[in-house]
């Protein structure tokens, strides 16, 4: 963990929602909306980013009234409160194929989804119950993805055998590396590549590079004017730490792994113990309070 010799300049919070604004049980705590409402009335923005679709962060962001831009699929879609699309960031056919096989290779289920829309194999596979549960609306269940693969947003991995998954994110990482496509003579312009991190230990999310929440950091700041280095970051799992690592404060869960808390310069209590909230207390507006009293 990361001691600051100097508290930054804090103008925006960025969470991750799964496992860090919400509970197990996907509740948003009646501690979190007051922590929210505290950094608006303290000037600080508040904006969101998941590796859920749209429409599963419908929930937060009318509970919370937001007013920034919305990070979708991990940064594959960025939308306006309204939910209209101010951009967005997709695989094409082909790659989307090759992640599908590999994933498939490692007899992972895959779900993929393109815009509003999730798409399985099996109503009630693998997870597929949590996930309705959490995005708020039913999957379609299709034979095959092949007519589909045009314009997905996010490719997901989904299996309880957590080393399976471990390993599948490695491979596909492996497999879209820099090294691997030059020496298959693809374009080295970086359209070919995918980021691949897990959301969940459950869950590989595989999206287009662009779409990684280290860049939903930068697209924020170009987004609402604001330098990354006076954008903080909190969130629980391996995704989380590109976000980290681009901004001027970072905010491990206690829940989160050894790892990823070590990646933080904070680590504040679990989801399941206000971690959100109690983050905002000590590591938000504390800092704003003493570079308040420093004027």
């Amino acid at each position: 963990m990361t001691i600051q010799s100097q508290q930054p300049k804090v103008s925006l919070l960025l969470a991750d929602v799964d496992g860090t604004l919400v509970t197990r049980e996907k509740v948003l705590t009646d501690r979190a909306r007051d922590a929210v409402r505290k950094l608006n009335e303290a000037g600080i923005g508040f904006a969101i980013t998941s590796g859920r679709p749209p429409l599963g962060m419908k929930m937060v962001v009318e509970a919370l009234h937001l007013t920034t831009p919305i990070a979708a699929f991990n940064g594959g879609v960025f939308l306006n409160p309204d939910f209209s699309i101010i951009d967005q960031n997709v695989l094409s056919g082909a790659i989307a194929k090759q992640v599908i096989e590999i994933i498939t290779a490692h007899k992972l289920d895959v779900w993929i989804y393109r815009g509003n829309d999730w798409f399985v194999h099996e109503r009630h596979g693998s997870h597929v119950d949590r996930e309705e549960k959490t995005v708020k609306f039913p999957p379609t269940v299709v034979p095959s993805f092949d007519d589909l693969l045009d314009n997905v947003a996010k490719i997901v991995g989904v299996s309880d055998d957590l080393e399976a998954v471990a390993k599948c994110e490695k491979d596909v990482q492996q497999q879209f590396s820099e090294q691997v496509l030059c020496k298959a003579g693809a374009s080295s312009s970086g359209a070919e590549y995918v980021s691949a991190a897990r959301s969940q230990p459950y869950y590989l999310d595989v999206t287009h590079p662009r779409a990684n929440k280290g860049t939903v950091v930068d697209r924020l700041s170009e987004l609402l004017g604001i330098k990354s280095s006076e954008i903080a970051t909190i969130g629980d799992m391996p995704n989380d730490v590109p976000m980290f690592q681009r901004s001027g404060l970072s905010i491990a869960m206690g829940n989160a792994s050894a790892d990823v808390q070590h990646s933080a310069n904070y680590v504040t209590t679990s989801n399941e113990d206000e971690g959100f909230a109690q983050a905002v207390e000590r590591f938000i507006l504390s800092i704003e309070n003493q570079n308040t009293s420093r004027k």
